[in-house]
């Protein structure tokens, strides 16, 4: 494995400078793919990572606040600021060697065909259509072992929630994962101690070392390095086992290419001084606004014990809702409780008796991001970009829809009291549980939407895909208007929200842009 962790080097006060034909700022889904795409075509690939390298048996061994504040970008605490009646939404994104992939669920969706239609149609991105994308999505399922979660992997509470539904008139469907025996011990999302869940670290990016690209651990990519209209390579400095800057580091290329997700490459943008050009820069993001409702029964649920995400419903989408199951570790549960003290304790000691089952909204384009620069970032002191979000009145009222829905589904299957994501409780219900008639009394439309306990682990569309650079950032080829040999790949060049799990979007975009990518010549060496 060529992994060069910064503060190895940061030890020596002489840059470092390294040249390739391409270099990759990014190692998670996107970035790990056309990584090794390129590799195995011969090109010379060097990798750039600003997390560190967290290997399975580290992984095996971290307690999940471990993995937090280790994998997780600002230890899992970004937030978008709300503008207007929004939530703040907690932003959980991977920052470590295989990025986000490590830290998912494994839920893998294909685009729905009618997001992909849309994108054609409304959009004119000709390419992207079912039929000229199926190929990609087909090698990605491959590569990454994609499966279905048999129903014996669910959960107590999935199975809860389930015979809710069916009482209700609909139904779940079992969930696409990445995953070779799993054994369901609920861990997903703070890294498969049992290296069951098919991530990028363990699949593309073994295929790209072994073809001779280097991966750099704990390198933050600073500028993107121009010479008049060609990028010709990035710059930046080492990190130190505390995450401090330290030495310099310069990496010339042939041809950059931008893979940090939907939150960094608009920042890098900006920090170079393209966005100046490019006014779609980090415009029109969408998040999947997420929310979960937990219940309680009368017996034991032990809903840790199954997959973490085994079964979805897609019976909402119309309304452009995705319900989708989901669990996490007693501790991180616990802690979500409502209560202070004593209340907190006896309410943390019911999690064995606690389902939880959520949903996403598939919704508007209302985010944006800010360079840390902008007077919005000095005056809040930021080292990492400012994400802001409005939220949509239909996206709002969506929210209220789908709590009800989750609420309702598991009175249907017999739960006692439930508890809404509501921070402090819902109005006159101070300790949090409803019961059937309490969930009547409350009109959720008119809860500020502050007071909603929201998260996203799906940041896309802050730089995306597009015909002009009146109102996108790149091409139809991942191609930055304007500029040669600059291009990105990830979730932000994603044209809308998909109102699903991206990453087999993600990976199936950059399976095609690769393709494209390994067939265009290289320029000849400044």
């Amino acid at each position: 494995m060529s992994l060069v962790e910064g503060r190895t080097l940061c030890g020596v006060s002489k840059p470092l400078e390294l040249d390739a034909d391409v270099v990759i700022v990014g190692s998670g889904a996107s970035g790990a793919v056309v990584a090794a795409e390129l590799a195995e075509a011969g090109s010379k690939v060097v990798i750039l990572e600003e997390g560190p390298h967290l290997s399975p048996s580290a992984l095996a061994q971290f307690r999940p606040s471990d993995t937090i504040r280790r994998g997780w970008r600002e230890a899992g605490m970004s937030f978008s600021v709300p503008i207007g009646d929004s939530p703040a939404i907690n932003l959980m994104v991977g920052r470590c060697v295989g990025g986000s992939s490590v830290m998912t669920g494994g839920v893998c969706f294909r685009t729905p065909d009618h997001i992909l239609h849309s994108w054609v149609e409304e959009l004119g991105l000709r390419s992207l259509s079912p039929e000229l994308m199926s190929p990609f999505f087909s090698e990605v399922e491959r590569r990454c072992h994609i499966e279905l979660v048999p129903e014996h992997m669910r959960s107590r509470s999935t199975v809860l929630y389930g015979q809710g539904a069916e009482r209700l008139g609909y139904s779940l469907r079992p969930n696409h994962r990445n995953t070779k025996d799993c054994d369901g011990c609920s861990r997903c999302n703070f890294g498969c101690p049992h290296q069951a869940k098919w991530s990028v670290d363990l699949t593309y990016l073994p295929r790209a070392r072994a073809a001779g690209a280097e991966i750099f651990a704990d390198a933050l990519v600073e500028q993107i390095l121009l010479r008049g209209d060609q990028a010709t390579g990035v710059a930046g400095r080492l990190l130190d086992e505390n995450g401090k800057p330290q030495r310099r580091f310069v990496v010339w290329a042939r041809r950059v290419i931008l893979a940090c997700g939907g939150m960094h490459t608009p920042r890098l943008l900006q920090d170079t001084g393209i966005a100046a050009r490019l006014t779609a820069v980090g415009e029109g993001m969408t998040l999947h606004p997420s929310m979960r409702v937990m219940a309680r029964f009368d017996e034991p649920v032990y809903g840790w014990r199954g997959a973490l995400q085994s079964a979805h419903s897609e019976a909402f989408v119309d309304e452009r809702i995705t319900l989708m199951s989901v669990f996490v570790p007693t501790g991180v549960l616990a802690a979500t409780l409502p209560g202070i003290g004593h209340s907190h304790k006896r309410r943390a000691e019911m999690a064995p008796y606690l389902a939880v089952f959520g949903g996403l909204i598939h919704d508007d384009p209302g985010g944006r991001v800010l360079s840390r620069r902008s007077p919005l970032g000095l005056l809040m002191g930021r080292t990492e970009p400012v994400v802001t979000y409005r939220m949509s009145q239909r996206d709002r009222r969506g929210v209220s829809r789908m709590l009800r829905i989750l609420a309702d589904t598991f009175f249907a299957a017999g739960a006692r009291e439930v508890f809404l994501p509501i921070l402090g409780g819902p109005p006159g219900f101070p300790d949090g549980g409803l019961r059937p008639d309490d969930l009547r009394q409350i009109d959720l439309d008119k809860i500020p939407s502050q007071r909603f306990e929201c998260a996203s682990q799906h940041p896309l569309g802050s730089c995306r895909m597009g015909l002009s650079s009146d109102d996108a950032v790149v091409d139809e080829y991942g191609q930055v208007f304007g500029l040669r040999e600059l291009f990105i790949v990830d979730s932000s060049i994603l044209p809308s929200s998909l109102g699903v799990n991206p990453q087999v979007t993600v990976m199936a975009m950059a399976t095609r842009l690769a393709e494209q990518l390994r067939d265009r010549p290289l320029p000849p060496r400044a």
